[in-house]
């Protein structure tokens, strides 16, 4: 799977938030799926992450990288997957 090709073709066809403070409103909320970490995210916002029932998969690279991936020319620490759509993402392996 290239996973720079699965987020962007979630983003384009399904429902996607990116940010700590979103991804945080979609775990309260239930309607997260799949979380993704940059390796940079700050601590206590990946163990929250980490706490929920949430499945969450560690990016290897920083949020920049994770930014540029998504498509933004901005830093992302978390990128929260709520539906898919047409792309493979929810079928990355998980910590």
């Amino acid at each position: 799977m290239d996973l720079n090709k699965s987020l962007r073709l979630a983003i384009e066809t399904g429902k996607v938030c990116m940010g700590i403070n979103e991804s945080q409103k979609a775990i309260n909320a239930g309607s997260a799926k799949l979380i993704i970490l940059s390796s940079n995210c700050p601590e206590d916002s990946a163990n929250a992450a980490r706490e929920s029932d949430v499945p969450v998969h560690s990016f290897k690279e920083n949020n920049a990288v994770l930014g540029a991936a998504c498509g933004r020319p901005f830093p992302v620490s978390t990128v929260t997957i709520i539906d898919g759509g047409k792309s493979d993402v929810l079928t990355l392996k998980t910590d």
